[in-house]
This record gives structure tokens, C-alpha cells and sequence, in this order.
């Protein structure tokens, strides 16, 4: 695994900012479990708990535990053996604590930073096709009562922008 940052202080720094929250109990912390909840909602509108496990796997968790979780560690493919005949997926593992962190930020900067920049500050989630067609019915909606539109601009913040 390429290493991203120098050292935990830089790991802790990096939560800090993209203001993902220590949510690990004390039992957890005894386990050498950490947990988190990002600051970005489902497309359901429910929290987002990651964890840490001492196992070396790192989940996506349910917020109450009360839920199975998602394996979130990347895969690798297992030949058959001579006691099993087929091919089987297996975890890679990551035994050191500061690379799954690492690897845990990662994660959820691409899948749920990035992945999910569609959802509104509210939590509701706009997949892009709903937003496509919902700006179609409206200029076909305002066609039909002005006659036929050639084009139509929006100025928002002071930018341009060509709708059709």
C-alpha cells in the first residue's frame, strides 16, 4: 500500500478536516476497534459509520450496531485447491492500524465525499437522471405556454449558463 501520510498525527489531522467524527465506544476501544460516522448522509438519509477493526478488516457499519456491516477491504482472487475445486474471493487484510486508517479515508473520500456529491445539504438525494428529466418537463412545460423555445439561459451567481 502507498503511503500517504507520515505518521498518525497527519491520520487524526486528516479526519479532523474532512470532519469525520470518533464515534468508538469503550468496549470498541478495548477490541482495538475505532469507529467513525462521516458528515455525509446515505441516499436513504441515514448516517454513515465506518470502522477500524485490530482484525485487519474495515467496515462499513451501521449506526447502533444493530445491522450486519459491508466488507470495505479490497479482494483478490483464490485458485482452486485439491479439498475445493472452485475459485473463491478472499479480504486482503491490513494489519497495520495507521494503513487502515489510511486506507479508510481513502475510501471515503471517493465513495462518499466524491460519490455522493449529489446529495443536497439536506440529505436528499437527486440522482442525475431525475435532475434531467425534471429540467425537461419544465422548459417543455414553459414551452407549451410561451410557443416554442429556441434557447433558455440561467444566470445563477453571476455565471451563464445554457439550458437547452
Amino acid at each position: 500500500m502507498k503511503k500517504q501520510f507520515n505518521n498518525f498525527v497527519e491520520v487524526e489531522r486528516m479526519l479532523q478536516f474532512l470532519d469525520i467524527q470518533d464515534v468508538t465506544t469503550k468496549r470498541q476501544k478495548a477490541n482495538g476497534t475505532r469507529e467513525f460516522k462521516l458528515p455525509v448522509k446515505d441516499q436513504y438519509s441515514g448516517e454513515i459509520h465506518v470502522a477500524s477493526f485490530a482484525s485487519g478488516y474495515v467496515r462499513r457499519t451501521k449506526a447502533g450496531g444493530h445491522c450486519p456491516s459491508w466488507q470495505l477491504n479490497k479482494t483478490k482472487k483464490v485458485p482452486p485447491t485439491k479439498d475445493y475445486k472452485w475459485s473463491s474471493i478472499e479480504r486482503i487484510l491490513i494489519p497495520n492500524e495507521q494503513d487502515r486508517l489510511e486506507y479508510l479515508i481513502s475510501f471515503c473520500l471517493k465513495n462518499y465525499y466524491i460519490g455522493q456529491a449529489n446529495m443536497l445539504s439536506n440529505g436528499n438525494f437527486i440522482p442525475k437522471w431525475k435532475h434531467e428529466d425534471k429540467l425537461k418537463d419544465v422548459v417543455r412545460d414553459f414551452g407549451a405556454i410561451k410557443g416554442e423555445i429556441t434557447e433558455l439561459k440561467v444566470i445563477a451567481n453571476g455565471h451563464r449558463y445554457n439550458v437547452i
